[in-house]
């Protein structure tokens, strides 16, 4: 029973995100030929379109595999960005897979930073004696203060 229940938990999950591409469909595309309604009709609505611009539209699809409770791992890839013109024509058609695909590790629970690296007495103690008594004059370089 034990070892079923392990077993279980190994199972590879399969998932896809984003647009289910037909490679026929995909293919049929072509700058200089179609433009922004033959490309919906044929593809739909893009996945999303550029942040700047509606000219550029992202068809994004993804494969992805995960074994029990991890992380899920990218399997395949396909982005395919279609540029209009101003008269919406297609004036470039791109294609990119996992070549792309940046694999970030944080760096455990802890985020790096600039500055000195202090232990928690030299955090609490390091300010002794940095500052005047309380009351005390000090002298100031500033000609417009006492």
């Amino acid at each position: 029973m034990a070892g079923t229940m392990t077993m279980a938990g190994c199972t590879q999950v399969r998932g896809h995100q984003g647009y289910v591409a037909d490679e026929v469909l995909m293919s049929a595309i072509q700058a200089g030929v179609d433009n922004r309604q033959s490309v919906e009709a044929s593809l739909g609505r893009p996945t999303f379109t550029g942040q700047f611009d509606d000219n550029t539209w992202y068809y994004l699809s993804r494969d992805t595999r995960q074994y029990g409770f991890n992380n899920p791992h990218p399997r395949d890839q396909l982005v395919m960005r279609v540029q209009f013109d101003a008269d919406g024509n297609v004036t470039a058609v791109d294609r990119t897979g996992l070549e792309l695909v940046a694999s970030i590790s944080p760096d455990g629970d802890k985020t790096p930073t600039l500055g000195r690296d202090r232990s928690f007495f030299q955090e609490l103690f390091g300010n002794i004696g940095a500052v005047g008594a309380p009351g005390a004059q000090g002298g100031s370089n500033d000609p417009t203060r006492p």
